[in-house]
């Protein structure tokens, strides 16, 4: 789906840089001062227009949330959530993920969330879907020993690669759900695709993946 252009979206975000965060690299390693406190962080990667990281950020008010997306005019849309409704426990940067390594510390994330990515589906694109080996390995080393990946798509393909790429990983699988609406899991909140494609009868495929470091 082709983005359309907000030509002042980027002035917008520089504007509002309590929660765009400018210049992110220079905070690795002191995120707990941006926040003001010593929170456990979470981060949403591909966090598109807010809807999951605000609505984790308001029911857990003890846990600080990064929210990550590369493009201005999607991120432009998780602002204008934010500011409807602030919180203080929830930050946006508008960086490329591959950057990871560049903004935060070794076991300065408590936990990495994978909602609704890019399934990439040609083989020739493997390298670019979030759960492929090298992006695990990024995630591996910010995240606190024993930290988890949550990851939610409608993509069956996308999910059935991911198992595989976790547990190739040597990942725990602490959780599976194969029709995550229809199952017991308690506390689950929407992203905006996962709200379009539910209303459409697509199942929703979930899991937790634990890292065993």
């Amino acid at each position: 789906m082709r983005l359309r252009n907000k030509p002042w979206a980027k002035d917008k975000l520089v504007e509002h840089s309590a929660y765009v965060i400018q210049n992110p690299t220079e905070h690795k390693g002191k995120w707990h001062d941006v926040f003001g406190n010593n929170h456990p962080i979470h981060i949403e990667v591909g966090t598109g227009k807010g809807k999951f990281v605000t609505g984790m950020a308001k029911a857990n008010s003890e846990i600080n949330y990064i929210g990550i997306e590369l493009q201005i005019s999607v991120i432009v849309g998780a602002l204008d959530r934010i500011l409807e409704d602030p919180l203080p426990n929830v930050k946006l940067l508008n960086v490329n993920a591959e950057d990871l390594l560049d903004i935060f510390d070794s076991g300065e994330v408590d936990r990495v969330y994978l909602n609704f990515s890019d399934p990439w589906p040609k083989n020739r694109h493997e390298k670019r879907r979030l759960t492929y080996e090298s992006y695990l390995k990024l995630y591996e080393s910010i995240l606190v020993k024993n930290g988890e990946i949550h990851f939610k798509t409608d993509n069956q393909g996308l999910f059935e690669y991911s198992l595989t790429s976790f547990s190739q990983y040597q990942l725990l699988l602490k959780f599976v759900s194969l029709d995550l609406h229809n199952s017991t899991f308690e506390g689950n909140i929407m992203t905006e695709y996962e709200e379009k494609f539910a209303n459409k009868g697509n199942r929703i495929y979930r899991a937790e993946a634990q890292f065993r470091n």
